[in-house]
């Protein structure tokens, strides 16, 4: 019986893991999780981005075909793998995701030791492949990669928009919103299982529910999600300026867990360039728009993305575009260089504006962001703000207001010799000082 026992054990230590990669997005976040909840279910060992891979391991990576720089990082990280399973130190390689979507036959032809390409869809066939059954009973189950206080949400996938600039559509199909009651049932088991914030993403959050219910729903679904017991704040990212839905800040005015925070993704202001982005909106309306939500929600923080360099852009449509970004005084920003995609409908159009030269527009434009950030944050000192505390990190707790998303935006450290605040709670936080990006405080009670 010992040795039968022994090597039961044996057996079962022996089963390969399986190492899920993540590149790219948050909405790539989000499936990775959802794959890993799957393989969960199904009783097999799963581990995100492990450092340690067995000869035996099964390596699953989850890409990005967004842009140049994303779409290398991915190539780089197969061509890895792939090497370690030739080298026989990984048993089989798999991927997956937007730039296995976008290149397939390419990367096939190219990559040729790969075990597996799989698209955005292609769930099902992933887990039959990995001898896991898709289990309809755990949905809305995932294994988090992010601290349990807080998940990324994904309400719909794909996108209807025709943005000119945008390779979207072509990876992640036409848009698709989920079923309320099954969000709703999703965000309940997240809040059972500890988390606090919910991170509203899709391609366009604002579209939500048109092609479901025949209407812009997403009023109605943050209602519900605030009503879920234990999430303590949800907040909105990617909202498309054309046809936004003005009812979404009332039920931001009427909800306290509705973050006063919104990601809107404008990308230009010259008229030129958003006729030729195809963007549906034009300077003053977006002028207005931006000038209505904020009159609508007094202390909302708005947060944006802009390109530089896209086809035809002149010194002229930058110079009126940098004069926008100082008077608009965006919270937060976010600028990239214009990335010349293939198929999407500005690849016909020259690329005609030199990468230094897109590079240097994005610097300048990075630069007075910062500085307006400075001048925003020396307004916060002396003020205290509901902080949620995400890690310990040297002499710091390091957390954020509601008016920041992780990652992307500002971060409040507080000094642990002046207090305790346990990761994934809620503090209090008097501001002491402020820098461009950072606040520096001390919790009160």
């Amino acid at each position: 019986m010992i040795t039968k026992n022994k090597s039961a054990k044996v057996k079962a230590s022996a089963q390969p893991k399986i190492n899920v990669i993540t590149l790219g997005c948050s909405k790539n976040t989000y499936d990775s999780e959802v794959l890993m909840g799957q393989l969960k279910g199904n009783n097999l060992n799963v581990e995100h981005e492990s450092d340690k891979v067995g000869k035996n391991d099964i390596v699953v990576i989850n890409t990005c075909g967004f842009i140049d720089n994303a779409k290398q990082e991915s190539i780089d990280t197969i061509l890895q793998y792939s090497q370690l399973k030739e080298q026989g130190k990984v048993g089989k390689v798999i991927v997956t995701g937007c730039l296995s979507e976008r290149y397939k036959p390419e990367l096939e032809a190219e990559i040729t030791n790969v075990d597996a390409f799989y698209g955005t869809n292609d769930l099902q066939n992933i887990l039959h492949n990995l001898g896991a059954d898709y289990k309809h009973e755990l949905i809305g189950e995932r294994l988090l990669t992010t601290p349990s206080h807080f998940a990324y949400f994904k309400i719909a996938e794909g996108c209807n928009r025709p943005c000119s600039f945008c390779a979207i559509p072509l990876m992640r199909g036409k848009h698709l919103s989920r079923d309320m009651n099954e969000l709703v049932n999703e965000a309940k088991i997240l809040a059972a299982n500890g988390t606090k914030e919910l991170i509203l993403i899709a391609q366009d959050l604002t579209y939500y529910g048109l092609d479901l219910y025949g209407k812009r729903n997403l009023d109605e679904l943050l209602r519900r999600l605030s009503d879920v017991n234990g999430i303590e704040w949800i907040r909105l990212q990617y909202a498309y300026p054309s046809g936004f839905p003005m009812e979404i800040l009332d039920a931001m005015n009427e909800r306290e867990n509705i973050c006063k925070y919104l990601d809107m993704p404008l990308q230009h202001i010259t008229d030129n360039m958003l006729k030729s982005m195809r963007r549906g909106i034009t300077k003053q309306k977006t002028i207005d728009l931006v000038n209505e939500i904020r009159a609508k929600v007094p202390n909302i923080a708005m947060r944006t993305t802009l390109i530089c360099g896209y086809p035809g852009e002149t010194e002229a449509d930058f110079e009126e575009m940098y004069n926008w970004v100082e008077q608009t005084r965006f919270d937060r920003l976010g600028c990239f260089t214009y990335s010349h995609e293939e198929k999407t409908h500005a690849h016909s159009l020259i690329d005609d504006v030199p990468e230094t030269v897109k590079q240097e527009r994005v610097d300048a434009i990075m630069e007075l962001q910062q500085g307006i950030s400075y001048e925003i944050n020396q307004e916060k000192v002396g003020h205290t703000y509901k902080v949620l505390v995400d890690r310990k990190e040297g002499d710091f707790f390091i957390g954020r207001t509601e008016f920041d998303s992780p990652e992307v935006d500002n971060e409040v450290l507080i000094d642990a010799a002046t207090g305790y605040a346990a990761v994934g709670s809620f503090v209090n936080v008097k501001v002491d000082r402020a820098e461009d990006f950072d606040l520096y405080g001390h919790i009160v009670q």
